[in-house]
C-alpha cells in the first residue's frame, strides 16, 4: 500500500497529465463539522493541519465548521451544510436518527484505551468528596451540566449520577447552566460553579493548556468507560467520496508529521465502524428514561406500566443485539 505522501504524488502526476477531467479545485469542497467540547478559537489550530492534508488527499478544498453547540452542528448535517464529522456518540446518534448521517470511522485514542470516562469534578477545596454528598447538598450549589447531546457531560452522568439516584438535576440544584467541557472545567476552577461534568480527554488537554487552572480542580466520580467518538458522513455522499475519505482516514499517521497532527487531536489513528457502535449508548438512553419514568408519581398507574414495558421490550432487543456484536468481535479475534 502506498503511504499517503506516495499517493499524493501520484495523485498531482495524474492531475497533472490530464488523466482526470477538470481542475479540482473547481469541485465543490468537502464542509467538516466539528462539535465545541472547547472554543473555536481553541480548537481551530489544532484541526487546521489535519484538514490540509484531507484537502490535498481527497482534491478538494474541506472547509471546518465550528459552532456554539452540538445541536448546530447535528442541524448542518440534517440540511446538507456539512458532508462529515466529527461527533461524541450522543450526538452521533442524533445525526444518524435524523440528520440521514451514517458512522464509517472510529477516533483511536493516543493513549491506547478503547474510550474515555465521564467526571464529575468539583474545586479542590469543596468540601464535598462524592456524588452522595454534592446530591444531599444539591439545593444550595451551581451545578454546571454539559451540552444537551454530550455523552460523556450530559447524556452518561444523567443516567449514572442522576437517573439511578432518582435525581432530576434541572430541579434539585439551586442553579443550572449546560456549557461544554472546557468552559464547566474553568467555571470549577474559578468558582463560578460548584460541581461540574467533564471527561478524562478534555482534563488531558486542560492540563496541557490551563495547568494551573487543572491543579485547582478534583474529580469525585468517575463513569463506565465510554466507546471513542465516530466520524460520521451523509450516507447520500457519492461513493467515490467516500472511498477517498476511507483511503485517507484509514491510512493516516504513517509519518512523524502526521503522528504529530493526530496527537494534537489527542488520537493515534482512525478504524473502520459503523452505526452498532451505537448500541451501548442507546442502551443507556433507554435506561435513562426507564428510570426516570419508574420514579415518575405522578403519571397515571396503568400508563406508567404500559411505557415501562415497552422499554424493557427494547431493552431486551438491544440486549441481545449486543450479546451477538460481542460474540462476533471474540469470534474474529
Amino acid at each position: 500500500m502506498l503511504t499517503l505522501p506516495l499517493r499524493r504524488l501520484a495523485l498531482s502526476l495524474i492531475i497533472g497529465l490530464g488523466v482526470i477531467s477538470g481542475p479540482a479545485a473547481a469541485e465543490e469542497p468537502l464542509k467538516f463539522g466539528i462539535i465545541s467540547t472547547e472554543s473555536s478559537q481553541n480548537m481551530a489550530p489544532l484541526w487546521k493541519p489535519f484538514l490540509a492534508d484531507l484537502s490535498e488527499e481527497v482534491g478538494v478544498e474541506v472547509k471546518p465548521f465550528f459552532a456554539t453547540d452540538y445541536a448546530a452542528v447535528i442541524q448542518a448535517m440534517r440540511f446538507d451544510k456539512i458532508d462529515l464529522a466529527w461527533y461524541g456518540n450522543k450526538s452521533a446518534m442524533e445525526a444518524v436518527d435524523r440528520a440521514g448521517g451514517e458512522i464509517f470511522a472510529q477516533t483511536v485514542p493516543d493513549n491506547g484505551k478503547a474510550g474515555y470516562y465521564s467526571l464529575l469534578l468539583v474545586s479542590q477545596d469543596s468540601p464535598y468528596d462524592s456524588v452522595d454528598e454534592v446530591l444531599a447538598n444539591a439545593s444550595d450549589l451551581i451545578f454546571g451540566n454539559g451540552d444537551p447531546n454530550s455523552t460523556s457531560g450530559f447524556l452518561v452522568p444523567g443516567y449514572y449520577v442522576f437517573a439511578q439516584n432518582g435525581v432530576d438535576p434541572s430541579r434539585a440544584f439551586k442553579r443550572t447552566l449546560n456549557s461544554n467541557h472546557e468552559t464547566n472545567a474553568l467555571a470549577v476552577a474559578n468558582g463560578q460553579v460548584d460541581v461540574a461534568t467533564n471527561n478524562t480527554e478534555s482534563m488531558d488537554r486542560l492540563e496541557q493548556s490551563h495547568p494551573g487552572k487543572a491543579e485547582q480542580i478534583k474529580s469525585i466520580w468517575k463513569s463506565p468507560l465510554i466507546p471513542s467518538d465516530p466520524l460520521v458522513w451523509r450516507k447520500e455522499l457519492p461513493e467515490e467520496t467516500k472511498a477517498k475519505l476511507k483511503e485517507f482516514f484509514f491510512n493516516y499517521g504513517d509519518t512523524q508529521e502526521e503522528k504529530a497532527i493526530l496527537a494534537g487531536l489527542q488520537w493515534s489513528g482512525l478504524k473502520p465502524s459503523d452505526n452498532d457502535q451505537l448500541l451501548p449508548i442507546r442502551q443507556l438512553e433507554l435506561f435513562k428514561q426507564r428510570s426516570q419514568i419508574a420514579n415518575d408519581d405522578s403519571q397515571d398507574e396503568q400508563q406508567k406500566k404500559q411505557r415501562l414495558a415497552e422499554l424493557d421490550e427494547r431493552l431486551e432487543e438491544l440486549s441481545q443485539r449486543i450479546e451477538k456484536q460481542n460474540a462476533s468481535s471474540v469470534a474474529a479475534q
